[in-house]
């Protein structure tokens, strides 16, 4: 059986908790409107006239392919995870990066950046407008925090 994509969306959030960071973690995909499926992480390829779409929702418990970035962390800390996609100018599909740290969004957005160049040249390809969706967080005293960015497969051919 194959499954090819046929649309996805983007979400992105961040959380704390005072408990742990798994508990940020899910409170940050519940944020996200995620928190309720089975994700199953995928690479990155974006199939040939997938289109992007508004999140929506998705019925609880459904296995859910998604490229997931997740960055966690502990008081004090500033933190990002995120995505970077694009469409390659030819119409054959697209690609996604996925990338955390420890630090601000304006830094991940750069090694995103860098990270989808390569991947437009070790595929000789250009790409349309590179799309960005980052989430960074400063993690309060007595707390953990997380934050998640990701792009959601919903429907397939």
């Amino acid at each position: 059986m194959e499954l090819v994509p046929s649309k996805f969306f983007i979400t992105h959030s961040s959380a704390v908790s005072e408990t742990s960071d798994l508990n940020a973690f899910d409170k940050a995909l519940i944020q996200a409107g995620i928190g309720e499926q089975n994700l199953v992480s995928v690479s990155s390829v974006i199939p040939i006239g997938a289109i992007q779409i508004e999140p929506c929702k998705m019925s609880m418990g459904a296995i859910t392919h998604c490229v997931l970035a997740q960055m966690r962390g502990c008081e004090g800390e500033t933190i990002a995870a995120g995505i970077a996609y694009a469409y390659r100018k030819d119409g054959k599909g697209g690609y996604v990066a996925e990338g955390h740290i420890h630090g601000s969004a304006e830094s991940l957005k750069e090694l995103l950046k860098w990270k989808m160049d390569e991947m437009s040249r070790i595929r000789n390809v250009e790409f349309e407008e590179i799309n960005f969706a980052i989430e960074d967080l400063k993690i309060p005293m007595d707390n953990y925090g997380c934050c998640v960015a990701s792009l959601v497969f919903t429907e397939y051919l």
